[in-house]
């Protein structure tokens, strides 16, 4: 179980730090892209969302066989 919640707390640091990255590294770009989000239709927002997320599942499951 310590595994798992070092897993998830280092996922979670790695978004913060890859974010931040993005919005140091290319600040007019992020805000495009927020601009954009904020027009879009609830359920294209969460089709991109839902897209997203399983995706992210097949990536780990695939690394999980891999690795």
């Amino acid at each position: 179980m310590q595994d798992f919640v070092l897993y998830i707390s280092t996922a979670f640091a790695l978004i913060f730090v890859i974010e931040g990255l993005l919005y140091a590294c290319f600040p007019d770009t992020m805000r495009r892209i927020l601009a954009t989000a904020l027009v879009l239709p609830k359920g294209k927002l969460r089709h991109i969302g839902f897209s997203m997320f399983f995706f992210g599942i097949f990536l780990v499951l695939l690394m999980d066989r891999l690795l």
